[in-house]
C-alpha cells in the first residue's frame, strides 16, 4: 500500500540567477517555504511569514524538474520549520541536483543530509536576533558549508570579525560578508576588510541590482 507523499507550505518556486553566496551568478531554481521564527530588522521576505501553498513534496520536485537547472537552493524564511524541508533536500540530492539551503543558524543543521551546501546567516547584533543564534551548529560544519554575515554598521562588523577569530571560521568553510541594503555603504565594509585583512568573500545581493530591491520571483 502506497504512501501519500508528506506535505510543504510553499510560497513560491521560480528560476532566477543566485544572487548571494560563492555559487552567485548561476542559473538557479528556488523554492521558498513559508513561515520564519524570527524577525530580523532588515528582513526582505516578510511575504513569506504566512499564507503559503500546501503542496506535496513529490509536486515540489515535479516542478523543480520543470525548471531545468541543476542547482536548487531551497530558503524561506526558515525552512528548517518544516519537517519535511529534511525529505526534500534528500529527494533532491538523490536525483543529482546540487542542493543550497540558506538558514537562519537557529535551527539544527546536523539533520541534513550528506551532500546538502548549509549556506548560515550567523545574525548579527543590528539584526535584534542574535542572541537566538544556535552556536553548536558551528561544530557541524564542513568545507562544503558557507557562514554568512549581513552587516550592518561598524558594531555588527566587529562582532562578526570577532566570532570569526573566537570560532576559527576561515579554516572550517567559506566566509560570506554583505551589508544589509540601503543600510550600510559596500565600500565602507569593503575598507573595514581589507584594513583587518580578513579571509572572507565580500558580497553584493545581486538580484537586487538586476531587478527591483522588492520584486519577488527573482
Amino acid at each position: 500500500m502506497s504512501t501519500a507523499s508528506p506535505e510543504l507550505v510553499i510560497t513560491e518556486i521560480y528560476a532566477s540567477i543566485q544572487g548571494e553566496s560563492t555559487y552567485s551568478g548561476l542559473p538557479c531554481a528556488f523554492v521558498r517555504l513559508t513561515g520564519c521564527n524570527l524577525r530580523c530588522t532588515y528582513c526582505d521576505t516578510e511575504y513569506a511569514f504566512y499564507g503559503g501553498t500546501k503542496m506535496a513534496i513529490d509536486s515540489v520536485v515535479e516542478q523543480v524538474r520543470g525548471l531545468g537547472i541543476n542547482l536548487v537552493e531551497i530558503t524561506g524564511g526558515e525552512p528548517l520549520l518544516q519537517k519535511g524541508c529534511v525529505e526534500l533536500a534528500s529527494r533532491l540530492v538523490d536525483d543529482g541536483y546540487t542542493v543550497l539551503i540558506e538558514t537562519s543558524g537557529e535551527r539544527p543543521i546536523d539533520v541534513l543530509p550528506e551532500g546538502v551546501v548549509r549556506i548560515m546567516d550567523v545574525k548579527c547584533p543590528s539584526s535584534g536576533e542574535s542572541e537566538k543564534m544556535n552556536w553548536a551548529n558551528l561544530a557541524h560544519l564542513t568545507t562544503r558549508d558557507e557562514v554568512k554575515f549581513v552587516i550592518g554598521n561598524r558594531a555588527d562588523y566587529d562582532w562578526a570579525r570577532d566570532i570569526l577569530t573566537r570560532y576559527e571560521l576561515p579554516a572550517k568553510c567559506a566566509i560570506l560578508m554583505s551589508t544589509v541594503f540601503g543600510r550600510l555603504e559596500p565600500r565602507d565594509l569593503c575598507a573595514w576588510i581589507l584594513a583587518d585583512h580578513l579571509p572572507v568573500r565580500f558580497q553584493l545581493q545581486a538580484h537586487k541590482f538586476i531587478w527591483d530591491r522588492d520584486a519577488r520571483g527573482v
